[in-house]
């Protein structure tokens, strides 16, 4: 169940990436909004988790899901180019945080 927790705190942390990208210095209130919402959820999630998941790892995996995804979302909205480098070094760190779960 925690890693589900974290794995949702994560999601939400592309969420508030997302958000903050367009709220336009906290200037358009629908992104704002949406902004300190799903940051409120990924760091209440991300609590919940690391009662249960040490917070080191937790962490880990938290921002590599936030990263991965936050780029992910920028490509998929054309506002990120993804080279091959930068794809490489994505799977690196998603096979990173997938190297955490399993050993963990």
């Amino acid at each position: 169940m925690a890693w589900l927790l974290l794995l949702l705190a994560g999601l939400f942390e592309v969420g508030f990436t997302t958000c903050l990208r367009y709220n336009d210095g906290f200037r358009h209130i629908g992104w704002t909004a949406g902004f300190f919402v799903c940051a409120g959820l990924s760091f209440f999630l991300l609590e919940q988790a690391a009662r249960t998941i040490p917070l080191g790892t937790a962490y880990a995996v938290w921002v590599g899901i936030g990263a991965a995804g936050t780029l992910l979302v920028g490509v998929a909205l054309g506002e990120e180019a993804l080279s091959l480098a930068r794809f490489l070094l994505v799977a690196g760190l998603v096979g990173c945080v997938i190297g955490l779960k399993l050993i963990h």
